[in-house]
């Protein structure tokens, strides 16, 4: 489906607009194009999934399971280790974010999906892999699963919940409804109208949010020179990991766009710790991401949640410059 969509965002600015595809603006067009319509899909297609759970799966008992009994710390490895498994970039793992909160999991378990998700994944494992060696890609799978379980585990204990914006509260509130309607055994042919009109009103909810947070990833994307942060962590003093961090998160790209700007780095001799950093700060960070969980949560929550992995993520590169 998304190699369509690709298909149609090309023809799109580069037949349709007639855009040059090695300009700034059709490349950022482009970009903008074929994301907005990925997440609006993905973001029905899941909410229509998480209506189906939740009409015949014990969403409630799972829910009061997971907050209520002892799992050791394995809920949370549950959840780092879907992360691995779905190929999702910061953008496009908030809209199964957003369903994970609508079914009642625990924030702390969401967050450690939502961390580990665009971090790792077959296409990062595979491109990381292939340009680095499978050494240094089993360290960065292993570091990226701990660093979701962190900070999940750190999030959960903070009681975040108050912050989540009025919108999801909503949401949870209607879900609660649901659960009702679930004892009452109505077969799906009957639930499936008010599934998709509830993905549709959720869809529309976020519109705005989609549109300008991929706007302001598109922008970046297409106009945005990959030199002009080299001369800043092509050093090796001690503030070029925070730093890397830093110039990261502003951009938006997944893994397989921004690991040969990677190698470019390392190449030119910027530390492979800091380099992986700042790679963790572009995939797993981005300004797009923030707008989108602003229909979610308050600024409040967003800051803590970036501030909080930020801090995970330079400390990675520390310990990869370290044992590296």
């Amino acid at each position: 489906m998304f190699n369509w969509l690709q298909f149609f965002a090309d023809w799109l600015v580069f037949s349709v607009f007639k855009l040059s595809p090695k300009s700034h603006l059709g490349e950022a067009l482009d970009f903008f194009v074929l994301d907005t319509i990925k997440i609006a899909i993905l973001l029905f297609l899941i909410t229509i999934l998480m209506g189906i759970v939740n009409s015949y799966f014990p969403v409630e008992k799972i829910r009061n399971y997971l907050s209520r009994n002892k799992m050791y710390g394995l809920e949370y490895l549950f959840a780092s280790s879907f992360g691995v498994i779905t190929p999702f970039c910061s953008c496009s793992s908030v809209p199964l974010f957003i369903g994970f909160v609508k079914g009642g999991i625990p924030l702390g378990i969401t967050f450690t999906y939502l961390i580990t998700a665009p971090l790792v994944n077959e296409v990062a494992i595979a491109i990381f892999a292939a340009s680095f060696g499978f050494k240094v890609a089993a360290i960065y799978v292993a570091t990226g699963i701990v660093l979701g379980i962190l900070g999940g585990f750190v999030l959960g204990k903070m009681k975040l919940e108050k912050y989540l914006s009025p919108w999801v509260k909503d949401i949870i509130a209607n879900a609660r409804t649901e659960e009702k309607l679930q004892e009452e055994k109505l077969p799906l042919i009957q639930r499936f109208p008010s599934i998709t009109k509830e993905a549709l009103n959720i869809v529309k909810g976020v519109s705005l949010y989609i549109v300008i947070g991929i706007g302001i990833g598109a922008a970046m994307h297409g106009f945005l020179p990959t030199g002009f942060f080299e001369h800043y962590i092509n050093k090796g003093q001690w503030y070029a990991v925070p730093l890397a961090v830093l110039i990261g998160v502003p951009m938006y790209s997944n893994a397989a766009g921004v690991i040969p700007v990677v190698q470019v780095l390392v190449a030119k001799g910027v530390p492979l710790g800091t380099a992986i950093a700042f790679m963790m700060g572009v995939i797993g960070l981005s300004l797009p991401e923030a707008m989108l969980l602003k229909k979610v949560m308050g600024w409040q929550l967003i800051a803590i949640y970036f501030g909080t992995i930020a801090f995970f993520m330079i400390l990675s590169g520390y310990l990869f410059n370290f044992i590296l």
